[in-house]
């Protein structure tokens, strides 16, 4: 008799996944492989490891990224490409062939509405001579008031050892030392009340409003809504070890991060 299996020796349980996006704007292979170097190779292994999600969403209609090339491009500068996100079939069935998960867009095409009934036929009724009794007040109903949005507030109250991760689905507010090599991610503001030594990254769902403030900055990375900047502190640096905020700002139709010193009294 054959033996059954034993499921208990593997479980599978839902997950959520952080991972980069690499946002192509271009299939032209050579273009995002020079893109990549001039843009990852100031700081070989800083995302030594991470997964990225290869995002077609807005190429041109009929272009077609080498994924076998770009994927190796990433594989050079220690990113892991897992998943391709995709409408085209043609895209989406060699990113299977490679291995490669295929995910849907972010936002489904919207439903039809069905159409309008058509008018029913008006009947005349017979005239009918009767009393008319006068017609009531019309009764005002309230109009409930909007509820504001509530955006959920994680707080951390431990320091953050290198290597470790937090990620909050609203604002996350960080009561103690970030280490280099720890990461702060938020859906929306990070607030830490310490020195901020590692990557901090705010409106990771693309809230572009998003901020990152601290009351010391020493920070490795910053990032709003995916537009990051790096840092590499000197003694004479302007903002080292002062309170600081960071947010988006517009400069010519283009988002650009920026970093202020924060006034104290």
């Amino acid at each position: 008799m054959a033996r059954k299996p034993d499921t208990s020796a593997i479980e599978l349980k839902s997950a959520t996944l952080e991972a980069m996006r690499a946002l192509l704007r271009s299939a032209d292979t050579a273009e995002l492989t020079a893109a990549l170097d001039a843009r990852l190779g100031s700081m070989p292994g800083f995302f030594s490891g991470e997964p990225v999600v290869i995002d077609c969403g807005e190429l041109p209609a009929g272009s077609a990224p080498d994924l076998a090339a770009l994927r190796d491009a990433l594989g050079r500068h220690a990113l892991t490409a897992v998943a391709v996100q995709t409408t085209d079939e043609a895209t989406a069935d060699n990113a299977r062939l490679l291995g490669l998960a295929v995910l849907a867009a972010d936002s489904p095409a919207p439903r039809p509405l069905p159409a309008e009934p058509a008018p029913a036929p008006v009947v005349e009724p017979e005239p009918v001579v009767a009393a008319v009794p006068p017609a009531p007040e019309p009764v005002r109903e309230a109009t409930p008031a909007p509820q504001p949005s509530v955006r959920r507030t994680e707080i951390i109250d431990k320091p953050l050892r290198s290597g470790q991760r937090v990620y909050a689905r609203g604002d996350l507010v960080v009561l103690a030392m970030v280490s280099a090599g720890a990461e702060v991610i938020a859906d929306g503001h990070i607030h830490i009340y310490a020195p901020l030594r590692g990557r901090a990254l705010a409106g990771a769902t693309g809230d572009a409003e998003a901020r990152i403030f601290t009351t010391c900055f020493e920070a490795e990375l910053v990032s709003i809504a995916g537009v990051y900047k790096t840092f590499e502190h000197s003694a004479s640096s302007e903002l080292l070890r002062r309170p600081a905020q960071v947010r988006l700002e517009e400069h010519a139709d283009k988002q650009v991060l920026t970093v202020a010193a924060l006034a104290t009294t």
